[in-house]
Order: C-alpha cells, then structure tokens, then sequence
C-alpha cells in the first residue's frame, strides 16, 4: 500500500496547508497509483507530516525553508509516466500549502522508493503487488 511523509521545517505550511496536506497528498498518491477510491484503500494511504524543529534544515547557501516528499509504493505499481504525474502533482500540493508560487519548484524534493515485491507485510503476512492488483480490480466500481 502506499505511504507519503512531507519532512518540512516547522512553520513553513499555512495554517489551512497545515490542516489539509496530508489528506491531498495521500489522494494525490492514491489517484496516480491507479488505486480504487474505496474507503478500503484510502484508509491504506499512509500520510506522515514531519515538522522539524527551528534550524533544524538549511542549505550551503540560505535557510530558506525546503520540503522532502518521500513516496513508498510496491515495486511496478508507477509507471514512468505516473511517477512523473505523481512528482508534478505532488510539488504543487506542497507549494499551494506554503503559500509558495511554482518559481519555488526546486525548494520540493519528492523521492519515489520502490519496495522490491515480498518485503512489504500488513496484517502479519507478506503482501504482494499482484495481491494489491487483483484486491484492487475487485474493489473498482469500473472493473
């Protein structure tokens, strides 16, 4: 299933981005894997927002605040083109949050990490992309 953390320095979301990041950027993520909109698999998108304390990031250059947008997601679930729909989407979620404009593209860094098929378990069992697959083509209202 999928996870987003947002790592930012404390005090650099609006208080409305503050309230409401997590929730997009789990359906930003959610809608670019391609996964059912059910209530099963939006309680599956894990959403972490990590505030770092003051000072805590900085650049060689400033101290102007940075965002990192790490992705989990099972291997093969993102194709080039959903990776690149899903880092784009996810950059203007993250500035709209800040109050930034796209000029601060570059100040949003989003890792996609792919997690090799059988090393990621729920439940007490190991779960596998292709059970995610067939889970998911059972659950779509278009299927």
């Amino acid at each position: 299933m999928p996870m987003i953390r947002l790592t930012t320095p404390a005090g650099a979301l609006t208080e409305a981005g503050r309230e409401s990041v997590q929730r997009e950027l789990a359906e930003v993520l959610l809608r670019w894997e391609g996964a059912p909109g059910t209530a099963f698999f939006r309680a599956q998108a894990w959403s972490y927002l990590v505030e770092l304390p003051e000072g805590a990031q900085r650049t060689a250059e400033d101290d102007v605040p940075r965002f990192l947008v790490e992705v989990t997601v099972p291997q093969g679930a993102l194709s080039e083109r959903r990776k690149a729909g899903l880092v784009e989407e996810t950059t203007r979620t993250v500035l709209s949050a800040a109050g930034l404009t796209p000029d601060d593209a570059l100040r949003v860094w989003v890792l996609v990490n792919e997690q090799p098929d059988g090393t990621w378990g729920a439940g007490g069992a190991v779960i596998r992309h292709a059970d995610l697959v067939a889970l998911a083509k059972g659950q779509r209202s278009d299927a």
